[in-house]
């Protein structure tokens, strides 16, 4: 359990009722935070472990859109496979799988599992399943490369319409069986969603769960779910704490934190100003204090990254990120190599040019604005003069298309496969920094269609390049957090797609 000492006061935090699609390639807007919640009276004690949800918003696990409910799905519902917390894929409903020598058709043998009404899994459901999440607003960025699905005899396959190795990462998509209910299909979890007006999830016969009967409190707002969650009415909270959508919570809590593919980074303008030269870039990368800004600013819910990869990825090169890694005196040498001199005041110049670095912010997130000014301080420092232009929403966007900013701060949230064509691609959705080179690309293109250590080797490669020319700079991988009341459950080790991942090892204190 981690960073108790901060939640213990008032919390600021996320849980959007509304819509919970899988973030697409895009820059991540900064809604500003609720209210504060009600504080709870001390001493109430909770009663039957219940967990929050909205009703009226459906429960299907691909079409629906309420993060509540959704977050219900992994106890209704399996995939062909499930994401671990080093984001490596882990067979579920997949038996076994084969992958074509052009790495474009997968076909996948589906284990023997039943639906709650006791049918077996055939492989027409599993293809629909997949069929339905291909035009879903959910799942469609990540399948975008699926040209086709479809059952043939015993197998499912998948045509992509360029190799990726990582495919499995990215087909943890509920299995479903459409019932009487549209929103409440079959699936082939441990759980099934019994009742109307009092809803709860009912452990299915001979499950290897720790309760035989899940709680359901129904919730109509923000308010309502930190009033719930506050009274010890409900007992888990999924959140952001450094997100969007903030609501706060109060009383004692305990918090679990879970590594996510959510990327904080400084991106740099490569087509116009200072950054266009890469010395400065690289220099700006050492200047950062990657541990410092994710302590002061990020309440420590962050895991500093020097690279484009989560640390916890298998394969992820340390010496490479120890390369990368804080060194003023390198940055210093850098920017002396580049012919910028400090003056009499420390003030960088190039003859009579000083060094002045725009840089531009969403201002709606007061954990962005606080990051975007540690990062203005560390080159303020050393003598670069920064200008921080703290932005609406749109006012950002519109400055990143026009190329109007020397840096700005980013976050996105990539798919578990870290393919980085995003960012880094040719026609990549974020590559506002004007970003060409063609070796890294040639890298990128090797690196979708490769599988194993052979993967884990050029993502490396890839990391390397982008790491000299540092078009983009990491500052960390966000976390996700786990709110529960204290001491009231333990074993818990959430992921970023399950937050009841290894839920038969949980323990309560009142089960």
């Amino acid at each position: 359990m981690k960073r108790k000492r901060w939640i213990a006061l008032i919390l600021v935090g996320i849980l959007a009722l509304g819509g919970c699609s899988e973030p697409k390639a895009e820059l991540t807007p900064t809604p500003r935070p609720s209210p504060t919640a009600v504080p709870k009276k001390e001493g109430e004690q909770g009663g039957e472990f219940a967990l929050p949800c909205v009703p009226e918003e459906g429960f299907h696990p691909i079409a629906g859109t309420n993060r509540l409910n959704l977050t219900l799905a992994p106890l209704l519902y399996q995939g062909l496979f499930s994401v671990g917390e080093d984001f490596q894929a882990e067979k579920d409903l997949c038996e076994s799988y084969t992958v074509s020598q052009d790495g474009r058709t997968w076909t996948f043998r589906i284990a023997a599992a039943e639906f709650s009404d006791g049918m077996a899994l055939t492989v027409r459901e599993v293809a629909t399943s997949l069929e339905l999440a291909r035009s879903s607003d959910r799942y469609a960025g990540r399948l975008a490369d699926v040209e086709s699905v479809g059952a043939e005899g015993e197998t499912v396959v998948v045509n992509l319409r360029r190799p990726n190795g990582g495919l499995p990462a990215l087909l943890d998509i509920p299995i479903i069986k459409e019932g009487e209910d549209p929103q409440r299909p079959l699936g082939t979890g441990a759980y099934v969603l019994n009742g109307t007006q009092e809803l709860a999830l009912v452990a299915r016969e001979g499950a290897q769960v720790p309760l035989p009967v899940i709680h359901l409190r129904a919730v109509r707002g923000g308010d309502d779910l930190i009033y719930a969650f506050d009274a010890q009415e409900i007992f888990l909270v999924d959140t952001d704490l450094t997100g969007t959508n903030a609501l706060g919570y109060s009383g004692r809590l305990e918090t679990i934190d879970y590594p996510t593919t959510t990327l904080l980074y400084v991106g740099c303008n490569l087509r116009g100003g200072p950054c266009q030269e890469q010395k400065i870039r690289q220099a700006i990368a050492l200047l950062l204090d990657r541990e410092e800004i994710v302590e002061r600013y990020l309440a420590g819910h962050a895991v500093a990254a020097p690279l484009l990869v989560h640390p916890a990825l298998p394969g992820y090169d340390p010496s490479l990120g120890n390369r990368w890694q804080r060194d003023p005196d390198r940055a210093r040498s850098l920017l002396e190599e580049g012919g910028w001199l400090a003056d009499e005041e420390g003030r960088l110049f190039q003859g009579r040019e000083p060094l002045e670095l725009r840089m531009v912010v969403n201002q709606d997130n007061t954990f962005k604005t606080g990051v975007a000014e540690a990062v203005g301080k560390a080159l303020e420092a050393e003598g670069v003069q920064v200008t921080l232009d703290r932005l609406s929403w749109e006012d950002f966007m519109t400055a990143l298309e026009k190329k109007e900013f020397d840096l700005y701060l980013g976050e996105t949230t990539l798919t578990a496969d870290f393919d980085l064509e995003p960012l880094l691609g040719r026609e990549g959705a974020l590559n506002y920094m004007g970003f060409i080179d063609g070796e890294c690309w040639e890298w990128m293109d090797l690196y979708r269609g490769a599988e194993g250590k052979e993967r884990e080797t050029t993502l490396v490669n890839i990391c390397g390049r982008a790491a000299e020319l540092s078009p983009v700079i990491p500052i960390c991988f966000k976390n996700g957090s786990l709110l529960t009341q204290w001491g009231q459950v333990s074993g818990v080790r959430p992921t970023q797609r399950n937050v009841f991942s290894g839920f038969e090892n949980w323990s309560f204190r009142h089960s």
